[in-house]
């Protein structure tokens, strides 16, 4: 259960200034819906099961954030720093991940359909059988590394 209310955190994030710090604070369950996080610091923070739809999180840092079960449909999430995340079983169909580092982040499970991981760092990310790509494929049926490259990288020979 979250330590916070939506309506408490929303207070929190108007004096937070520019890049809240939010580290370590259990959220999850929390309705967070279209709320703008850019830049905020979510290192380290419980989010299972937590509502991020549409959630700004623009070079937030989310390292070590569980976001086990989260939903993220349509989640601007260029730029984020999410090495070490656990996304198992998240759903992040449309999510915006271009730039974001996913370095060594859990994916088993994920529901990634139609997101853009244009120019993601995705050294040493786990995924499985149950894992669904931007493409709809499905686990190993897809190469993870293609979906980040840029139109710019898909034409140099």
């Amino acid at each position: 259960m979250a330590e916070i209310t939506r309506k408490e955190l929303i207070v929190a994030l108007m004096g937070a200034g520019e890049s809240p710090r939010l580290a370590g604070i259990d959220l999850s369950a929390l309705d967070m819906t279209r709320l703008d996080l850019e830049k905020a610091n979510l290192r380290g923070c419980k989010a299972q099961g937590a509502t991020m739809k549409e959630c700004i999180l623009r070079s937030a840092n989310l390292t070590g954030i569980d976001l086990t079960v989260a939903q993220l449909p349509y989640a601007d999430l260029n730029a984020a720093i999410m090495t070490v995340a656990n996304l198992t079983g998240a759903n992040l169909q449309g999510a915006r991940l271009t730039g974001a580092n996913l370095t060594n982040a859990i994916l088993n499970g994920a529901n990634m359909q139609n997101a853009s991981l244009q120019g993601a760092t995705i050294t040493g990310i786990r995924f499985d059988d149950k894992t669904i790509w931007p493409d709809g494929k499905i686990g190993t049926e897809a190469d993870p590394l293609s979906y980040t490259k840029t139109p710019e990288s898909s034409n140099v020979r």
